[in-house]
């Protein structure tokens, strides 16, 4: 993966070995950090935030890694961009590069565009999630919130739980944790939102055991850790889906209170419905450490990015 120009693509381009360096790196910053150090280890380095689809945690984890560790951000801002003048993402994200900035971090409703970006421009590019896609980086601090719960990754039961179709943490979540040995995946979704044939494609191909569930409660006592997924209503035209989809799953503490053995609950956030907030106040509820967990493990890929 560390070649002259690094893009972060896919949750696929890592090895194991890569992950956790990233992670032990993570651990390091992250002392740094709590130390209250100035570093200086990005100084003179630009990054380009250019998202083109809301986001709140991964572009201010992005941008406060990198200024914490020196560097200085620019953020592209869509609203008051020639975008709205007509001009097209691939034209906006060339000028960007133009003015030589060292790492570009693009969200695009478009699955597969960063791709495609990072064929045209010289700034290494990192894919801050591309449609129904992928989120490389998000899985990389789900993977890594796991591994700070638990000490290791391998040999743990995950269920990911939600909309596993539109959504784009599970299917980087799944490559990422294909990684790992001896992991056993329950995929628990309606019908019309289980995880989608290129991912099971993916982990058949490494052997990665797993299992298509409707119902929680049928393994929900079997797992290490729950990870839900909202809704994803912007991804699906069918409104009547939509409609008839909301709130077909939900975990709350009522239900959580009732087991013998309550696994970790994660989320990538935003929630909605599916995730209620009377579950925050169990020690089990990690999905606030977890978003924190974002900004140490991104200041870590940065570093490997520019080499510094």
């Amino acid at each position: 993966m560390y070649s002259e120009k690094i893009d972060i693509l896919s949750a696929k381009q890592f090895t194991r070995e890569q992950v956790i360096d990233l992670i032990n790196e993570a651990e390091e910053l992250r002392r740094i950090f709590e130390s209250g150090k100035t570093l200086k280890y990005a100084e003179g380095k630009l990054m380009v935030t250019a998202f083109f689809e809301p986001s709140t945690r991964t572009k201010l984890s992005f941008q406060i890694a990198m200024v914490k560790l020196g560097g200085c951000v620019i953020d592209f801002d869509v609203e008051s961009s020639s975008l709205l003048k007509g001009e097209t993402d691939l034209d906006t994200i060339r000028i960007i590069d133009s003015y030589s900035p060292d790492i570009i971090v693009i969200r695009q409703k478009k699955p597969f565009f960063p791709e495609q970006v990072s064929r045209i421009v010289r700034a290494s590019v990192i894919n801050a999630g591309d449609g129904w896609n992928e989120h490389p980086t998000q899985a990389l601090l789900d993977v890594y919130t796991i591994w700070r719960i638990f000490g290791k990754i391998d040999g743990l039961t995950i269920g990911i739980m939600g909309d596993l179709k539109y959504g784009r943490t599970p299917s980087s979540l799944s490559y990422l944790l294909a990684k790992f040995r001896d992991i056993k995946i329950y995929y628990i979704a309606p019908k019309q939102l289980q995880i989608r044939e290129e991912v099971i494609k993916y982990i058949d191909e490494n052997n990665v055991e797993y299992e298509l569930i409707e119902d929680i409660k049928e393994v929900i006592n079997k797992l290490d850790v729950l990870y839900i997924t909202r809704l994803q209503v912007e991804r699906i035209e069918d409104k009547e889906l939509v409609d008839k989809l909301k709130g077909s799953y939900r975990i709350d503490r009522k239900l959580l209170e009732n087991l013998s053995h309550i696994p970790v609950i994660m989320h990538p956030l935003p929630r909605t419905w599916e995730l209620d907030q009377s579950v925050d106040e169990l020690p089990q509820a990690k999905y606030f450490e977890q978003a924190r967990n974002g900004l140490y493990i991104r200041a870590a890929l940065i570093r490997k990015i520019l080499g510094v």
